[in-house]
């Protein structure tokens, strides 16, 4: 099927591959921004800029040296705070793809920083911004914000584990595959959540959505950063060019190939998702050559 649904021109330069803005990063956990932002550019994204608690930025700029990097402010116990996204305007207003969520710690706070990205964001309900990826604990607030998503409706990837889904949900996922098309439904998003990809409905019942699964992959995908490489590998299609549910098709299928390919290599555990985004520049030229 992908085969069959080629990913866009990779184009002349930098400019015309895209660029992906990753929001996260906490003092304790810059690698999820890392594992993100390599990612995107191992899927082929032309640019990339990370925003992240100030106290790591300048290490994470010198361990991504392909990115540049912009200190946020931060809480005391280095948690990143909505106040200061001023700092990143241009980078928000440049950016193809804005992938919140990785290697934030503090709900409430992820809370306040999505709020004020609704508001700063220059696109409107038209779908005329930057797509939006949330993963992590900006899924995890997602449910208090139904009042204001409007602008980001129609051009949302969700990446949940089946534990956010039932948060999005809220109530335990019974059926993962009715499941995910409800999310898509409810938030007008397309969803990636453990091989099972949902496009939002034409129609107003969840069964209308469309519905895709991915059979590779091997329990060595669930192992921490695991997620990251994911929703980085999406971000970094869709800025290429690639539609919502071909990049999440797509990026979902690499993840899972990734694995199968480490896991023929090493054993079906211990491999590390830093690894993951290493396989996706062959697995595209496999299948998109």
């Amino acid at each position: 099927m992908l085969r069959d649904w080629p990913l866009p021109s990779a184009g002349g330069d930098k400019y015309s591959r895209g660029t992906v803005l990753v929001v996260g990063g906490a003092r304790t956990t810059p690698g999820a921004v890392l594992l993100a932002g390599t990612a995107a550019l191992r899927a082929g994204a032309g640019k990339l800029s990370l925003a992240v608690a100030e106290s790591v930025a300048v290490q994470l700029a010198v361990a991504l040296p392909e990115a540049g990097v912009t200190g946020l402010p931060e809480t005391p116990d280095g948690s990143v705070r909505a106040s200061g996204l001023e700092r990143v305007s241009s980078d928000l207003d440049s950016a193809d793809v804005v992938l919140v969520g990785p290697g934030l710690d503090n709900l409430d706070l992820a809370e306040e920083l999505l709020r004020e990205l609704l508001r700063q964001d220059a696109g409107d309900s038209d779908g005329g911004g930057p797509a939006v990826v949330l993963d992590a604990y900006a899924l995890g607030c997602l449910p208090k914000l139904r009042d204001v998503l409007e602008p980001w409706m129609g051009r949302l990837i969700l990446t949940p584990n089946p534990t956010e889904a039932g948060i999005l949900l809220g109530r335990d996922v019974g059926e993962l595959k009715s499941d995910v098309s409800a999310i898509a439904a409810e938030y007008q998003a397309v969803v990636s959540c453990q091989g099972i990809i949902a496009r939002p409905p034409g129609g107003q019942a969840p069964e209308d959505a469309e519905l895709w699964e991915i059979t590779t992959g091997y329990g060595g995908l669930g192992t921490s950063g695991s997620g990251d490489v994911l929703a980085g590998a999406i971000a970094g299609l869709r800025a290429r060019g690639a539609s919502d549910a071909q990049a999440a098709c797509w990026g979902s299928h690499l993840h899972a190939a990734a694995a199968d390919r480490l896991a023929s290599r090493l054993g079906p555990l211990g491999f590390l998702a830093r690894e993951l985004a290493d396989e996706l520049p062959a697995l595209m030229m496999e299948l998109n050559p």
